[in-house]
């Protein structure tokens, strides 16, 4: 697919022309233009040679999530995941980069360096396509690369999506998250969207994250800490904190004291994750006692249900090969 020529193409066709392909590509998920009996027959021929609706994709499942490799016009592949919950929510991760650029020590994405960003239709074509075999309810910028690195194109997927003539997903319904770029969550408090915000923060002081993030040289905690509540003053909205939790490394009892301790806005929430082996790290036999600790000082914390790992899906696993790696299942990244 290559939905980012749509607006060129439109742009020589009357305005209710768009409002036809919106319908047909966000809402009756036509997999081929032809299926159209309402477009000129000169419309549907450009659009099937410029836009063509097939998406290219391998893809892996187990009992509740399924990952697709999807193959992209330069040769390069992007990984998305869709994970299907109890309550019947399915939840799309999307990638907003090829790769990454930060490193973090326990993401195999961050092992494999940055490729390049996606489109905008780079990002909405991952949740196509796993709407054309299902509803989807939620989407998360929690698959590949870093979401405020792309941020324009990042927000552009995301108002496509929410379009009320396109796919019409609620504002709410979609989160980003970020490893800290300072800029990216100062725009986003100031974009007309209700969207949810995440901080993968993984740490509770600047020497633990440092090591696990580079990226934290950069924006320290209390640089990123008081974005955060200077983006919670605008828009009053909850922010999530993402922790993985790395045994021997961030998940002791004074490591879980501390983190309470940076805890303190009612609008914070913590979200516990078990580290999906990717490297040498191990996960955490604590996680028990690290929810305990943080419960009896008052924070809010949940633990995160695991998607995945089984077929290398789970935060932290997505990555992707070349020709070369993929027939030496065992050659390094």
């Amino acid at each position: 697919m290559n939905i980012d020529k749509l607006k060129q193409i439109l742009s020589k066709y009357p305005s209710f022309r768009e409002k036809q392909v919106k319908r047909h590509l966000y809402k009756e998920l036509v997999t081929d233009w032809d299926a159209s009996t309402v477009l000129p027959k000169e419309l549907k021929e450009e659009l099937k040679k410029e836009v063509p609706l097939d998406i290219k994709a391998e893809t892996t499942s187990s009992s509740d999530t399924q990952k697709a490799t999807i193959s992209l016009i330069d040769g390069l592949v992007s990984e998305t995941v869709v994970m299907r919950h109890k309550d019947k929510r399915s939840t799309v991760c999307v990638s907003s980069q090829v790769g990454c650029s930060l490193g973090c020590k326990f993401c195999a994405t961050g092992q494999m360096g940055l490729k390049r960003n996606l489109t905008s239709g780079e990002i909405v074509e991952q949740v196509l396509f796993f709407a054309r075999k299902e509803k989807v309810t939620n989407i998360v910028f929690m698959g590949m690369g870093e979401p405020f690195l792309n941020y324009d194109n990042v927000i552009e997927a995301i108002r496509i999506l929410n379009d009320p003539q396109g796919f019409n997903l609620g504002a709410r319904s979609f989160s980003i998250s970020t490893a800290g770029i300072i800029e990216g969550i100062e725009k986003l408090s100031r974009e007309n969207l209700q969207i949810n915000l995440a901080i993968s923060l993984h740490a509770p002081n600047n020497t633990i994250r440092s090591k696990l993030m580079p990226v934290n040289k950069k924006y320290p905690l209390e640089k990123l800490m008081e974005a955060v509540e200077e983006y919670i003053q605008k828009t009053k909205r909850q922010v999530m904190f993402e922790y993985i939790l790395i045994k021997g490394v961030n998940d002791s009892e004074e490591n879980a004291k501390e983190l309470s301790g940076i805890m303190k806005n009612h609008l914070y929430f913590v979200n516990l994750i078990s580290y999906n082996p990717t490297g040498t790290f191990k996960p955490s036999t604590n996680i028990k006692k690290f929810k305990q600790i943080l419960e009896e000082r008052g924070v809010k914390v949940s633990q995160r249900y695991s998607f995945g790992q089984d077929i290398k899906s789970a935060c932290g696993q997505l990555t992707t090969r070349t020709k070369a790696q993929k027939a030496d299942p065992h050659a390094s990244l």
